[in-house]
């Protein structure tokens, strides 16, 4: 079985293998963070929690704001 990846591609600065995701499970947190343009996403986690997982919830949060700012965009 192959590893999942822990470090991606920034969804804003597009620099490959710059985000790299953490998981504090003393805490239940979890963070990915950008180390050329320092964007993160804090969230929380459980025990079945990747960093596959914070990265995927990152990248569906910025889906969520871009596609508000669409929509209100289109409603002015």
């Amino acid at each position: 079985m192959d590893k999942l990846d822990t470090v991606f591609r920034c969804p804003f600065c597009s620099h490959a293998s710059s985000v790299e995701c953490r998981i504090d499970m003393k805490n239940l947190i979890g963070e990915a963070s950008c180390q050329i343009c320092q964007e993160s996403l804090g969230t929380t986690v459980n025990s079945l929690t990747e960093a596959i997982d914070i990265y995927s919830e990152w990248i569906d949060e910025c889906e969520r704001v871009n596609y508000a700012e669409e929509v209100e965009d289109d409603e002015t």
